[in-house]
């Protein structure tokens, strides 16, 4: 089951993940389907909605690295 969190950001709408699949999921603001990133450990989604900056997280954490 697909968790859901909404996140303050110009860029990312809320951020979705997959426990299970250790798949996340990016809902931006400014695209139509939702991203999908395959094998995220679950420890990366949670810094990640409490990043203090979540545009900046995604460019440095995630941004390439979890490709399906």
């Amino acid at each position: 089951m697909t968790e859901w969190i909404n996140v303050r950001s110009t860029a990312i709408r809320r951020i979705g993940y997959d426990a299970s699949t250790m798949r996340m999921y990016i809902d931006f603001e400014d695209s139509d389907p939702v991203y999908t990133f395959c094998r995220v450990p679950e420890r990366v989604f949670r810094d990640f909605v409490r990043a203090r900056s979540i545009g900046q997280y995604y460019h440095q954490h995630i941004k390439n690295r979890y490709d399906c």
